[in-house]
């Protein structure tokens, strides 16, 4: 059986002691088994690039930025393959697989701007005859530790801008579905980029560990859960790490009165279940302000899920895929079921569907659920499946207050056609990620991606202008050059201009 391994200073590696499954969750069947990193070999790959760092920290941006371009083009001309890819390990359909992968490589885009980005900010005459400056100087060797569920576009988010800041990186993607990361990883070498640069460990918590306690690695940059980010961080902190670890979701919509429904509903169905729900952005409860917007609500969302269609990856006609595991499969299985026996009113219900020819796959066809109540699990928790709750309220001050008590604040969006409602909404809302009448607001790649509350932690957002300082630190020189027979004798006061 096909075993996937590592990339480390160039060089494919296989570190088979310890292997674990890749399955295709269409089929439920194992495709290949992936090494899982020993401390040895993920101590390997921080060496190689900690071996490449001083050349590449010399080399010039406007050179880096030459690798980033020809990366780009690469990307775009394996884009079948890695999205192939994305499907057989993950599930996601085709046509979902290739717009994670453009979100991607906008941010490869932006990285080519790295010229610009790191040239820095210059004053004259801050004081007489002084000139002073600050530059943007690479941290060293830096990680990036990644989720299953965007396995091209996370690493994509991280290790582009990374490398053109001029610092090398280790990758630990998911074990999961690690073959188009470690594949989009080898087109680097092809772009130019010098041997050790980039490396990739696949493995478990042991590699992860590793990353975080080697003193060599200066910096970590994690996307998953909210237990593990709350650990990473944590850990590399401990550590003396500069660490970014984003978190779980609860995101919420506001469907007011005066809503376009049609509208809404439409945005919804594609936010709610595309790519099976197991986004960090994807909207899993719509607040229905009065009973009369709930019901029609209700009503339109049910008869357009009618025509949802979930199978396998390869079938472009499919709306969305299997989920992860059959771990994960039980699990959204659970919460449904424990909202039924919580008191909600289980209005659509996915957890029997079957795909013809596919019988043995992780699917749950699209959930619609009313009547959630705040304390219920399936509101409280993360579900990552297809899966929409509805909550009743009487007001938008209820539904904005519901928002804000939940621990999360990943992302949000309101559906109105009021211009002061939506306006008071985004000024107030305790959330990171603010759309109105947009049901996914990921910020596009020149702004900066990150939640508030326990879906973040950490002081800088991922991509973006953010990335720029968290993959750098900044260094401010001050000089004077007398004019020629101008001495001064000892100041001892606090200098001043």
């Amino acid at each position: 059986m096909n075993i996937v391994g590592h990339l480390i200073n160039g060089e494919s590696r296989t570190d088979a002691t310890r292997t674990q499954d890749v399955f295709n969750p269409s089929t439920g069947e194992v495709t290949k088994q992936v090494a899982l990193a020993s401390k040895q070999t993920t101590e390997q790959a921080i060496a190689a690039a900690q071996a490449a760092y001083p050349a590449w920290r010399a080399t010039t941006p406007a050179k880096r930025a030459k690798v980033m371009f020809k990366f780009k083009d690469l990307l775009e001309e394996n884009a079948d393959k890695i999205c192939a890819l994305i499907g057989e390990e993950h599930g996601k359909i085709n046509h979902d697989a290739r717009g994670e992968l453009i979100r991607g490589i906008e941010n490869v885009e932006y990285a080519c701007y790295a010229p610009e980005l790191l040239k820095g900010e210059h004053s004259k005459n801050v004081g007489p005859e002084i000139d002073s400056w600050s530059e943007f100087h690479p941290l060293g060797v830096v990680a990036g530790i990644t989720p299953f569920n965007f396995p091209a576009m996370v690493p994509l988010w991280m290790y582009p801008m990374a490398i053109v800041c001029g610092n090398t990186f280790v990758l630990k993607p998911s074990e999961r579905d690690p073959s188009s990361s470690l594949f989009i990883a080898s087109l680097l070498e092809q772009a130019g980029l010098p041997k050790g640069v980039m490396n990739v460990v696949n493995g478990d918590k042991e590699a992860v560990d590793t990353l975080l306690m080697d003193e060599r690695v200066k910096a970590v940059s994690f996307v998953g859960s909210t237990p593990i980010a709350q650990y990473i961080y944590s850990t590399a902190s401990a550590n003396g790490k500069r660490c970014q670890a984003l978190g779980g979701a609860k995101n919420h919509a506001i469907i007011m009165p005066d809503a376009d429904m049609d509208n809404a509903v439409a945005s919804l169905t594609g936010a709610a279940f595309g790519s099976s729900g197991e986004r960090c952005m994807a909207l899993s409860v719509a607040v229905c302000v009065g009973d009369e917007s709930a019901d029609i609500f209700i009503a339109k969302m049910s008869e357009s899920m009618k025509s949802l269609k979930v199978g396998a990856f390869d079938n472009e006609n499919n709306d969305f895929g299997p989920v992860i595991t059959k771990q994960h499969l039980d699990k959204v299985v659970g919460y449904i079921s424990g909202a039924d026996e919580q008191g909600a009113t289980i209005v659509v219900d996915g957890r029997n569907v079957s795909v013809e020819g596919y019988e043995n796959g992780y699917f749950v066809g699209g959930t619609l659920i009313d009547n959630v109540k705040q304390g219920m699990t399936c509101y409280e928790e993360e579900i990552f499946g297809p899966v929409l709750l509805v909550v009743r309220v009487e007001s938008m001050e209820q539904a904005m207050k519901l928002i804000n008590d939940h621990e999360y604040g990943n992302g949000t969006c309101i559906f109105t056609r009021d211009g002061e409602a939506a306006r008071y909404f985004s000024d107030n809302i305790l959330v990171g990620m603010v759309g109105i009448n947009v049901p996914l607001p990921v910020p596009v790649s020149y702004h900066s991606f990150g939640g508030w509350k326990r879906s973040l932690f950490g002081d800088l957002h991922a991509y973006g202008p953010d990335a720029v300082k968290f993959y750098t630190k900044r260094k401010t020189i001050t000089q004077r050059w007398p004019s020629a027979g101008i001495r001064e004798g000892a100041t001892f006061s606090f200098p001043s201009n």
